[in-house]
Formats: structure tokens, C-alpha cells, sequence
């Protein structure tokens, strides 16, 4: 029987903007996972990750930076994303900065957190040396008992933290977290303002992403679990959309279009997100060949859909336009929704639950040989030297993705028309019409 570990102690990280937080989140994550930039509200939703607080588990919790009143749309937004945090916590680090002492800001936060009646530590950030430490005293007006100085980028008293840390610790929790290798993870790829985050709020049910008209709003990658009463469990990545590099001016946008491709690496199957309004673009196919160069599991979702409502003919001729631009992804299904009205969102789902299928299916050896028989039979097929390739036998040596060996007599000669030709052939043939197959070629070793 699978061993499984306890759900993890939550802890959410908050406090104003620029003091510190998601340094501090990444330095006890061991992660890059939060965006580190000077200017404010780069943090804009809140990101999940799991830490080691003296050898036990706890999940951390990264916020944007709060400004209580504060009109601008993104704050309102970032203080809702913040509050929801505050109510899934366990333990509340507040974290404040010990070089510009106690503000007004943080004396209405504190007064905020008093309300939750939730343990807090208060986390004067900043200290860089022991010169610094005659400020803490000051930080006690806030009204919290526990006051730690720290200082994130120099991980500075980070045990003092851990070990305040540890003490709300309990020692055995009741629930139990899923295995890792039971979920299916998801990238949520596409570019800004296609409808990502809309479309995870209705996979969800809540609203745990920024959900905004504005591009750029989801600037984290931020990993969502999604647990449905039947047991099955997906890993939704949301993923900071991704523009043209020429467009990206500031360092932090850059960087989440990295992550973008890094959520890529880490899933087993992508969510391409298109819109009705703008079909396929340069940019999405420069996405989607990401996508097969990384032999990814794909959906196609074309979203906003809801636009073309009694335009039945223009309906179609997208879908032709958006096939043509995608045909070098020719497993990905298309599937038409609104993530506004939810028409056709509970098939993405089970359409998932079959790519993943096929995606961590073996084929029996005799099975891949019979196929590429077949396939070959009828085929002279000439390196460009003219010598005649012969294919000897193959077999699965791998799943997520399907992966084949096959063994030649010239395997760093074949056209690459062929091996596309062949990858085409044995996904048809072996029931992966909806899966990436990888084909690696070999050179039968000779006898002796």
C-alpha cells in the first residue's frame, strides 16, 4: 500500500507592498516561484507552495502587497485575493520593513489581522546586520506578541523565524494529501487576456485568480488543485500570458513568460487557450510549437465562443482556419467554449481524462512491431546519399510521453518527412490519436 503524507499547515504571507515578501517566500521554498521586482504589485495573486519547517511540511502562502482603501482596481483585487488567503491560513507572518519602521499602512493592517484573531508573527524584514536590531522594539506598538528580525535576501535569523515558526506547529494533522503521481497536472497556456484565469475560476468554482479585461494580470505561475468527488485530481498551472518577446519591457513580465514555458515542462498536458474573436495567431503557433517540441499532451480550447452565437457558417470556417494553423499538433483535440457562460467547460475534463490516457499508455512490443511492418512494407525509403534505409524492429521504452525506439541501418540519415510521416502512422495505428508519440532511432548493433 502507497504511503501517503499529511496535508500541510498553512501559512499565509502578507503585508504592504515592496517589504519583502516574496523574497521571503522563495528564500523558505527554496523556489523562484514568486516574481522579485521593486516595483509594487508585482505579486498579484496568491501563489501555493509546499516548504520544510524543521523537517515538517507546511504550505506557504504568497500575497500581493496590501494597501487597506486603496481605489485602483488591481489593489481591490489584490486585498480580495489577500483576505481569502488570510481565511485559509493557520498561521499569519506579517511581514513589515524594519528600515522604514512601523507606517500607517502597517497599523491598519494590524488592526485588520486582530479581527481574524489568528496567530500572527511579525517579521521585520530588512535587518541586514546587528546594527539594525535596536528597531525591533518598536515593532511591539503593532500589538502581536511575537516580533522576529530578519532579513530575507541576506537569510539573516531565518532559524529564529523557523523556530517561532514551529512552535504553532501541531504535531500530526488528519488529513491526508494526495500523491503526487495520482494528478494529472495542467498548463494553462495562451496569450494575455484570452480567458486563462476565467476559465480556471469556472473549472474551480471560486474565484482564486485576478480575474481582469487587462493584459498582464496574472503575472505568477500559480499551481491550483482541483480534487472532484470521484476522486480524480488535476494540477491547474495558471500561467502568465505569453507575448512576443519584443513587447516585454519590463524584467518581470519577461520572467513570467519564462515560467510560462516552465509550467510547460512541469505538466503532462496543455490547455491552449485561443479566442473566437482573433482564431489562431503567429504567437499561438509559436506556443503550440513549444508545446510539440516538448511532445506535451494538448486540448485546444477556443474560448468566447459565445460571440459567434447564430453564426453557425463563420463558426466553421474558424475551426478550419484554426485545424490548418494548428497541424502540426494534429493529436490536439479543438473544443469550443465561453468560460463567461460555461458553455461546454465539463467537457474539457473528461477529454483531459482521455489524452492523459493514452498519454501513460504501453503498447506490447509485438503490437509496435506489427504496426511498423505495415508501415514500412510498401515504403522505399533512400537516405540522401541513396543508400535504402531498412527499420529491423521497435519497441515502447517509455510513457508521458510514448516513447519509441526504433532500430535502422542509417538512423541519423532519415528524412525528416518520413519520421513525420511514421511518428503520424503509429499514433493512428496504435490508438494514440490523441497523444504525442516521441520516436528516438537507433542503430542495430552489428554482429560480430
Amino acid at each position: 500500500m502507497e504511503k501517503k503524507q499529511k496535508k500541510p499547515y498553512r501559512i499565509a504571507i502578507v503585508g504592504r507592498p515592496n517589504v519583502g515578501k516574496s523574497t521571503l517566500f522563495n528564500t523558505l521554498t527554496r523556489t523562484r516561484k514568486a516574481l522579485v521586482e521593486k516595483a509594487p504589485g508585482v505579486t498579484r495573486d496568491r501563489v501555493y507552495e509546499v516548504a520544510d519547517i524543521e523537517g515538517r511540511k507546511v504550505t506557504l502562502i504568497d500575497t500581493g502587497g496590501l494597501v487597506p482603501g486603496d481605489e485602483d482596481v488591481f489593489a481591490r483585487e489584490i486585498f480580495k485575493q489577500a483576505e481569502q488567503a488570510l481565511q485559509e491560513a493557520d498561521l499569519i507572518l506579517f511581514v513589515v520593513d524594519g528600515k522604514s519602521g512601523v507606517t500607517a499602512v502597517d497599523e491598519e493592517l494590524a488592526a485588520y489581522l486582530h479581527k481574524l484573531e489568528k496567530p500572527v508573527i511579525v517579521v521585520v524584514n530588512k535587518l541586514d546586520g546587528p546594527r539594525y536590531d535596536h528597531v525591533l522594539p518598536d515593532f511591539y506598538a503593532l500589538g502581536f506578541d511575537k516580533v522576529v528580525g530578519i532579513s530575507a535576501k541576506h537569510q539573516r535569523n531565518l532559524d529564529d523565524l523557523k523556530a517561532l515558526i514551529a512552535e504553532y506547529l501541531p504535531e500530526e494533522t488528519e488529513e491526508e494529501e494526495i500523491p503526487e503521481e495520482d494528478i494529472v497536472k495542467l498548463a494553462i497556456l495562451g496569450r494575455p487576456n484570452v480567458g486563462k484565469s476565467s476559465l480556471v475560476n469556472r473549472l474551480l468554482g471560486e474565484e482564486r485568480m485576478i480575474v481582469s479585461e487587462i493584459p498582464g494580470t496574472t503575472r505568477d505561475s500559480v499551481d491550483t488543485l482541483l480534487e472532484l468527488p470521484d476522486g480524480r485530481k488535476y494540477l491547474l498551472i495558471d500561467t502568465a500570458g505569453i507575448r512576443r518577446r519584443p513587447r516585454i519591457k519590463e524584467r518581470a513580465e519577461k520572467f513570467s513568460v519564462d515560467k510560462s514555458f516552465e509550467a510547460l515542462r512541469r505538466a503532462d498536458i496543455a490547455l491552449m487557450v485561443l479566442t473566437a474573436e482573433e482564431g489562431i495567431t503567429d504567437q499561438d503557433q509559436k506556443i503550440l510549437s513549444q508545446i510539440d517540441k516538448h511532445h506535451k499532451g494538448c486540448l485546444i480550447l477556443v474560448n468566447k465562443w459565445d460571440l459567434l452565437d447564430g453564426k453557425r457558417e463563420e463558426g466553421n470556417i474558424l475551426l478550419e482556419q484554426i485545424r490548418y494553423g494548428a497541424r502540426f499538433v494534429p493529436w490536439a483535440p479543438i473544443l469550443t467554449i465561453s468560460a463567461k457562460t460555461g458553455r461546454r467547460v465539463k467537457e474539457i475534463l473528461p477529454l483531459v481524462d482521455e489524452i492523459y490516457r493514452q498519454y501513460s499508455t504501453r503498447v506490447p512490443t509485438w503490437v509496435v512491431n506489427k504496426a511498423l511492418e505495415e508501415i514500412t512494407r510498401d515504403h522505399s525509403i533512400y537516405t540522401s546519399a541513396g543508400k535504402r534505409l531498412k527499420f529491423y524492429y521497435g519497441t515502447q521504452v517509455d510513457v508521458r510521453p510514448p516513447t519509441f525506439v526504433i532500430f535502422s541501418n542509417y538512423p541519423d540519415e532519415i528524412p525528416k518527412s518520413f519520421e513525420r510521416y511514421l511518428r503520424n502512422r503509429l499514433r493512428e495505428m496504435l490508438g494514440f490519436d490523441k497523444s504525442p508519440v516521441k520516436i528516438i532511432f537507433r542503430e542495430r548493433e552489428r554482429k560480430k
